[in-house]
């Protein structure tokens, strides 16, 4: 019975991930929580331990409004700009703090939500949530390939069978997007703490050459950069927007 529910549960979450899978699929829909025990993330990202603008002047096209939901600590960034609010299209870039300020470590094209952005996101609008947001958990179909963020290997990543074929690989890597799931559990979790209106599961992953559900999308070898590159001990975030988003 255990194994049963354990299997139901993950199928459910996958289910939401490709909220209008079988029409193009994607990583999209899950769950869970937000900063520590009980907290819920805000629609711009993480509410604290907001650092000073002065700490991101290395970080271009990203405007006070989230720059302030950025926590103090971190030292890795991955913006996503995407090309406009309606747009799946979009570009994903690492950033670092170093010694001198802030390094461009790679810049990768992506696809975001295939009817764009928002600030309000709700399961099933395929629109990919605006804001920051943690990244502590990472998993997928295929073993760990080097990540430092705590690494869940599963079939159960594997997308349903009724998803169109050129999804089949969207889960072969994903990392988690702290976006109304519980930080610290296995992307796979299905527990959606603000409710399941607000949708989840939104996550980092393969990409299959068009929008997603929610989610955002890069090839393998960028997906493999991200996993070995982000750092827990460098609390790393994602800010990510429509460019007149992330730049307001």
């Amino acid at each position: 019975m255990r194994a049963a529910a354990v299997a139901a549960a993950v199928t459910v979450l996958l289910a939401g991930c490709g909220a209008g899978g079988a029409a193009g699929g994607d990583g999209g829909d899950g769950g869970a929580k937000g900063d520590g025990a009980g907290a819920r993330e805000h629609p711009g990202g993480p509410a604290g331990g907001a650092s000073a603008d002065t700490h991101l002047d290395g970080i271009p096209g990203v405007g006070g409004a989230l720059r302030s939901r950025i926590p103090a600590g971190s030292r890795q960034v991955v913006a996503v700009y995407g090309a406009g609010v309606n747009s799946p299209d979009a570009t994903v870039v690492l950033y670092e703090k170093g010694a001198a300020g802030w390094d461009r470590k790679g810049s990768w094209p992506a696809h975001n939500g295939r009817r764009g952005w928002t600030p309000d996101h709700h399961e099933d609008d395929q629109r990919s949530p605006i804001g920051v947001f943690r990244l502590t958990d990472a998993g997928g179909v295929l073993p760990d390939p080097g990540a430092r963020l705590p690494y869940t290997h599963s079939a159960a990543f594997t997308p349903p069978a009724y998803w169109s074929k050129n999804t089949r690989h969207d889960f072969d890597y994903v990392v988690a997007i702290d976006y109304n799931r519980v930080v610290g559990t296995s992307p796979l979790d299905p527990t959606r703490p603000q409710g399941q209106s607000k949708g989840g599961g939104v996550w980092l992953h393969l990409d299959h050459g068009t929008g997603t559900s929610a989610c955002v999308s890069v090839a393998e070898s960028a997906m493999v950069t991200l996993l070995r590159a982000l750092d827990p001990a460098r609390h790393p975030v994602v800010v990510m927007g429509d460019r007149a988003h992330l730049a307001g």
